[in-house]
């Protein structure tokens, strides 16, 4: 079984344990039935952005959608390389590219608060929509260079440099001309 069929399993099994149905999961999260339907098809795995709204919706963590087998000690990834990877869109509203390539560094790990990934950002985004969600995130750019709109500012974060930011505030991530790799550290309440 691939990623998105696995992925697209545990979202359906998710929503459908709590007799909730995806329109009921589109209008309590916001996010179009389009997305979730490829998401349930196993088309897609959409931007972070509609993953958290629907796990808040549903009463989840985030981690939850991405853990595999749960476990009780220290999750240990060697050189940055952990067995989750992901592949998003990077859009709220496209459904049809993977621009983001996220490595779960604390999947598995049982009753986390933050979610920690390395993520390859691949896309440059000139037509892109900002989204938010409770929570808050810190980037650390690893390598390349990405750019973080953020409200009504603009920010080139380089090699180095990190953004630590309310997510609560519409934002958007990509890369500034070249395929950039970060570190990402989540928090999203329930």
């Amino acid at each position: 079984m691939d990623k998105n069929t696995k992925f697209a399993s545990k979202v359906k099994d998710i929503r459908e344990r709590q007799n909730m149905s995806i329109e009921e999961l589109s209008e309590k999260s916001g996010v179009k039935i389009e997305v979730l339907e490829a998401m349930e098809n196993g088309d897609i795995i959409p931007s972070l952005t509609p993953l958290t709204k629907m796990a808040r919706a549903l009463g989840v963590r985030l981690g939850t959608f991405l853990d595999d087998a749960p476990q009780i000690g220290p999750v240990v990834v060697r050189e940055g390389k952990p067995d989750n990877v992901y592949y998003f869109s990077g859009r709220e509203d496209v459904t049809n590219n993977t621009g983001l390539e996220y490595h779960a560094l604390g999947a598995g790990k049982i009753d986390r608060n933050i979610d920690p990934f390395i993520i390859d950002v691949d896309i440059e985004d000139d037509e892109y929509e900002l989204s938010s969600h409770e929570g808050e995130e810190f980037i650390y750019v690893l390598d390349g260079e990405i750019e973080v709109v953020y409200g009504k500012d603009n920010f080139i974060i380089g090699k180095g440099d990190s953004i630590f930011y309310d997510s609560v505030v519409p934002h958007h991530l990509h890369s500034n001309g070249q395929p950039s790799k970060i570190l990402a550290v989540l928090y999203t309440p329930l």
